[in-house]
């Protein structure tokens, strides 16, 4: 089942650089911005509740196609963009086993525990 989860992320990130192949955003910036969403980490210098919160809010696949769709509807091509870098970083990430953050700390996560603490 795990492989078949990765397949399917593997899918969406494929998807994400598909339409943003098709768009008008040069390749530098798919780059700046596949790890840009990361910056929400910093969240974590205040306290767990905050990063996990900002974490999530940053690689929530409904936010990202809330933004894409945002773009669509107002013919916003730089909407459009983010929200279709910020769906391919969320993919990117699952694919690499991060997921989404609960507020016990950044590796506790739907996916399961990751980090050197793991199964402590």
């Amino acid at each position: 089942m795990k492989l078949l989860l990765k397949l399917e992320e593997l899918a969406m990130l494929l998807l994400s650089i598909f339409l943003l192949w098709n768009s008008d955003a040069p390749w530098f910036w798919y780059l700046l911005l596949l790890l840009g969403p990361d910056i929400s980490m910093l969240g974590y210098l205040i306290n767990n509740k905050v990063g996990a919160f900002l974490y999530n809010f940053f690689h929530h696949k409904g936010i990202a196609i809330i933004i894409f769709l945002t773009g669509i509807y107002l013919s916003n091509g730089l909407a459009q963009q983010i929200g279709v870098v910020l769906f391919g970083h969320a993919s990117f990430d699952r694919i690499a086993g991060y997921g989404l953050k609960y507020e016990k700390g950044f590796g506790f996560t739907h996916l399961g525990e990751i980090g050197k603490g793991k199964g402590k």
